[in-house]
C-alpha cells in the first residue's frame, strides 16, 4: 500500500498543502482573554515541524458575545489578537505548513455562567429542552456579515483558508438538525430550508474573501449530546444537505466522524464512510478524520486508559479508493507532534499511543 501517497501536494484554490496530512481542530481554552500568546505560536509550530502539512486551528469565536465561552477561547479581533495570530500563522508558515482558521459559535451550546443568553435556531437545546432564545431573522443576517468579517480579517492576517464549523450541534449545526430547528419560517421544516442559513453564511463568506481563498466546512452526524443523531438518513439527504452549501461557495468538506472508516451507510454500502460518500455525491475534496492511528474511537477512553497505536492500513485503503483527499489528525498528534514524520519514516513503531489525562494536561 502506498504510503508514499498520502505525502503528495493537495491544491485548492490559492492553496497548496505539502501533503495529505492536516492537524483537526481541537479547542485548548489557552489564549487569556482571547489573546493566542506566544505558547499557542509554539503549538502549533511543532505540529508543522513534525509534518503536518495543514494545521486546522482551534475553534476561533466570532466576535460576539453569545458567540462563546469562556474568553480563554480565541477570538478574532482586536490589535492584539491579531498579532497573536500573526505570530502563530508565521511560525507555521516558517516551518513549510499551512493553516486555517476555523470559525466558531457554540450556539445554544454556549455556558452562560457569565450571564450572557446563548442563542440558536429555536432557544431548545440538542435534548430537545428549551434552552436560550430564538434568533430573529434579522440576526441571522448580523450573524452572516460576521462570518464574513471574520473571514475576511483571517485572510488579512495571514490565513491559508478558513474552516467554517458546522458540526457536533454547535450554531450552524443546530439549524441542520431537526430536533435544535424548530422554526417555521424559511429558515426551518425540510432539510433544504434549514440548509438554508448556513448556506447564506458561505455565501457572505465567500464574497468577503473573494473567488481564490479556500473555504472549509466541517459537518457531522454525531453531536455532542448525541452521538447515534443523524441529519441525513442517507446517501440522497447527504447530497441535499450538502449542494447548497458547495453552490454558495465551499472548496473543501470535512465529514467530523469519531471513527473514519465506519460505513455511513451500511443499507447502501457496507464499507464507505462519510467521507467517502461525501466526495461521492458532491464531487468536491474532501478531509476524512475520526480515531486515525488510535485504537478506540474518540470520546470512548475511560479514565486511566492509554489508548494503544493501531495501523493505518484500512486509512491508506481509504485514499487509495479516492474516499478522501486529507485526513485530520487529532489525539495521536496531542500525543506525539511528530507523529507525521513518524509515519514517513516507518517509525510508528517509537509511538507510545495516546494517554487521555496527560493530553488534557497539555491543553491546559
Amino acid at each position: 500500500m502506498a504510503i508514499d501517497d498520502l505525502f503528495r501536494p493537495f491544491t485548492v484554490r490559492s492553496l497548496t498543502v505539502p501533503n495529505r496530512f492536516a492537524m483537526a481542530p481541537m479547542t485548548r481554552q489557552a489564549s487569556p482573554g482571547g489573546v493566542p500568546g506566544a505558547d499557542v505560536a509554539e503549538y502549533y509550530r511543532r505540529r508543522a515541524a513534525g509534518g503536518v502539512g495543514l494545521i486546522i486551528t482551534e475553534g476561533i469565536r466570532l466576535p460576539d458575545a453569545a458567540a462563546g465561552y469562556p474568553a480563554s477561547i480565541p477570538t478574532i479581533a482586536g490589535d492584539e489578537v491579531l498579532a497573536g495570530w500573526r505570530r502563530v500563522v508565521g511560525s507555521v508558515h516558517r516551518e513549510g505548513g499551512m493553516i486555517a482558521a476555523q470559525l466558531w459559535h457554540q450556539g445554544v451550546q454556549r455556558d452562560d455562567a457569565d450571564g450572557v443568553v446563548p442563542v440558536g435556531p429555536s432557544g431548545v437545546d440538542g435534548r430537545g429542552r428549551p434552552r436560550g432564545r430564538a434568533l430573529e431573522v434579522r440576526e441571522l443576517h448580523r450573524l452572516a456579515d460576521q462570518y464574513a468579517e471574520s473571514a475576511a480579517t483571517a485572510r488579512e492576517v495571514g490565513f491559508d483558508a478558513v474552516e467554517l464549523h458546522g458540526a457536533h450541534g454547535y450554531l450552524l449545526d443546530e439549524f441542520f438538525w431537526d430536533r435544535t430547528n424548530l422554526r417555521t419560517d424559511e429558515y426551518g421544516g425540510s432539510l433544504t430550508a434549514r440548509t438554508r442559513f448556513p448556506a447564506e453564511v458561505v455565501a457572505a463568506v465567500r464574497a468577503a474573501v473573494g473567488p481564490d481563498y479556500p473555504i472549509i466546512f466541517r459537518f457531522s452526524q454525531w453531536k455532542g449530546t448525541d452521538y447515534t443523531a443523524s441529519v441525513a438518513a442517507d446517501p440522497t439527504e447527504l447530497q441535499e444537505l450538502l449542494a447548497p452549501l458547495v453552490d454558495a461557495g465551499i472548496d473543501v468538506l470535512h465529514p467530523s466522524t469519531r471513527r473514519h472508516y465506519a460505513p455511513a451507510f451500511p443499507d447502501h454500502d457496507g464499507e464507505l464512510s462519510l467521507a467517502g460518500w461525501t466526495k461521492k455525491v458532491t464531487g468536491v475534496p474532501v478531509i476524512a478524520v475520526g480515531s486515525v492511528g488510535l485504537e478506540t474511537q474518540f470520546r470512548s477512553e475511560k479514565q486511566g486508559q492509554v489508548i494503544q497505536p493501531a495501523p493505518v492500513d484500512r486509512l491508506v485503503e481509504q485514499f487509495d479508493a479516492d474516499e478522501f483527499d486529507i485526513v485530520a489528525i487529532g489525539r495521536a498528534l496531542l500525543a506525539d507532534p511528530a507523529w507525521v514524520n513518524r509515519l514517513r519514516d516507518g517509525r510508528l513503531d517509537g509511538f507510545a499511543g495516546y494517554d487521555p489525562e496527560a493530553a488534557l494536561a497539555k491543553l491546559a
